[in-house]
């Protein structure tokens, strides 16, 4: 059997205000190329399906323009499952419909486990593969809290929350071991030793990692993972990895190769993982240098003949005074290049006087935890009460909406 794995599609994302739809399409036309081409029989979407969970309407029509395209190919399953960014509800509203067209979405964990363990049968009702189909494990899907916990107490409740699911879900697939067929699990979280490219979200409070990949149950041949947008393997583990996103999702990521894994399976064993590479729809650039160096790499990026969509560049001018009128400069000397800069940043070479505050020129580099926990640092504070100072913190930023 032969299994795409993809994830982090992120539609509806804006980048600085920018639509990103055009490339998305692009993105999308092409995977479903690689189905074709490789005569995939089922894809895997390990959640983060949109940017937020009330998407746009050109989002949600890409989305299932996507699956209804795919219906007249060798791709006879689809799994879909919800990541941290999407809505439970919105992804499941026509599940019903959307499982008469072998296509499985599953928003939100239920309660019954069997629930999500996804049966993939072919025309004649002959068993091809099990899916433990775990989307992003929200409060309410895992151990229920206990009065009077402290920060770190809940932290060690939801990673051990998380791992008694994957732990449950790999006892109800055990018996399928005797059917020889693939047994794969999904997953929408940071897993220990993954890398990001990024400051990656932590979507749980507390630490980054929320699940040790050596926990995972042997019985899963494969395990596909979402959230990290730099494809991987995970701790070493062959069987355990993240896909990445298709396109690249801000410039921090521009050096990350993007794609799609191809799995192909022996029975249960998993016997061949390829990596197949995304071409670049959109070239995103960070040039940074004094004004001079950064006007001679704009020239030199501008010279080389590519194709597809104009460019989109951030620019960082190192300087040690400030620079009058500089967006108007950069912008007037670029108008005949096919690019368009999206960001530009002075970094003035010098502190202000008060040495607790960075002189930062633009809102867009402002982290409001990293300013929280600069400011948090001058206080004398045990590990336990800085856990449960952040916590409140994430809290507070979370019900602003602060970016």
């Amino acid at each position: 059997m032969k299994i795409i794995h993809t994830s982090d599609w992120h539609l509806g994302q804006r980048l600085l205000f920018n639509e990103r739809g055009e490339e998305q399409q692009m993105a999308l036309d092409w995977l479903r190329e690689v189905i074709i081409t490789e005569k995939a029989d089922a894809l895997i979407v390990a959640g983060d399906i949109f940017d937020n969970g009330n998407p746009p309407h050109p989002a949600r029509k890409l989305y299932y323009n996507f699956l209804t395209s795919l219906l007249h190919t060798t791709c006879r399953h689809i799994v879909v499952v919800a990541g941290n960014h999407d809505s439970p509800g919105m992804l499941d509203a026509p599940r019903e419909l959307l499982e008469y067209l072998n296509i499985r979405v599953v928003g939100a964990a239920a309660e019954d486990l069997q629930q999500d363990c996804l049966e993939l049968k072919s025309a004649k009702g002959k068993l091809e593969a099990i899916v433990a189909a775990i989307p992003f494990l929200r409060d309410r899907d895992l151990m229920p809290s206990v009065s009077g916990e402290t920060t770190l107490d809940r932290i060690q409740r939801i990673q051990m929350g998380i791992r008694q699911r994957y732990q449950d879900m790999g006892a109800l697939v055990e018996p399928y071991l005797a059917q020889n067929v693939p047994i794969i699990a999904t997953g929408h979280l940071y897993a220990q030793g993954a890398q990001a490219s990024d400051k990656q979200d932590n979507i749980y409070i507390g630490n980054t990692e929320n699940l040790d990949v050596d926990t995972l149950p042997s019985v899963f041949s494969y395990v596909a993972l979402g959230h990290i947008h730099r494809p991987q393997a995970v701790s070493g583990q062959e069987r355990v990895r993240y896909s990445g996103s298709l396109i690249p999702l801000s410039f921090s990521e521009t050096k990350d190769e993007k794609g799609v894994y191809c799995l192909e399976f022996k029975g249960h064993d998993l016997d061949e993982i390829r990596f197949l590479s995304a071409p670049n729809f959109r070239r995103l650039k960070t040039i940074q240098g004094s004004l001079s160096e950064v006007e001679d790499k704009l020239e030199t990026f501008a010279a080389k003949d590519r194709e597809g969509l104009p460019a989109w560049v951030e620019v960082i001018v190192e300087s040690s005074t400030f620079i009058p009128q500089l967006d108007s400069h950069l912008r007037t000397f670029v108008k005949d290049m096919h690019l368009e800069i999206l960001k530009i940043r002075l970094e003035r070479q010098y502190r202000a006087l008060d040495e607790q505050v960075e002189m930062l020129d633009s809102l867009e580099s402002l982290d409001v935890l990293e300013v929280f926990r600069k400011r948090a640092e001058k206080d004398q504070r045990t590990e336990e009460e800085w856990a449960e100072l952040e916590a409140t913190f994430r809290e507070l930023v979370e019900g602003l909406k602060i970016p």
